[in-house]
């Protein structure tokens, strides 16, 4: 059974930082890309960074250098550090997992709430 479980949501106030954390379990990690996407109250999900089995990194405009993705391949887990939070950041944070050459993420998690306030 495929797992994705997302920690390290909270309250910050704005300009703060968080770390969210994605341990996976059920699937070879290091052969799968990895996501976190957010969906807002009202919003669509929307992607915000991913990283590939080789490590390339890719962000969405609105996060590119106060997000930072890295994933630990020994424990199986995917990171975002976040940093200079903002309010308009507030949203419910997801993991994802995509099989390589896939265009579209295979499992998700359960989410985790990041509330920023201003």
């Amino acid at each position: 059974q495929v797992q994705l479980v997302e920690s390290g949501g909270g309250l910050v106030q704005a300009g703060g930082s968080l770390r969210l954390s994605c341990a996976a379990s059920g699937i070879i990690f290091s052969t799968f890309a990895m996501g976190w996407y957010r969906q807002a109250p009202g919003k669509q999900r929307e992607l915000v960074a991913a990283i590939t089995i080789g490590y390339t990194t890719n962000y969405t405009d609105f996060v590119k250098g106060r997000f930072t993705i890295s994933r630990d391949n020994a424990k199986n887990t995917v990171l975002l550090q976040m940093n200079s939070l903002k309010p308009e950041d507030t949203a419910v944070y997801y993991c994802a997992a995509r099989r390589p050459f896939k265009s579209s993420y295979d499992y998700w998690g359960q989410g985790t709430q990041v509330t920023v306030s201003s």
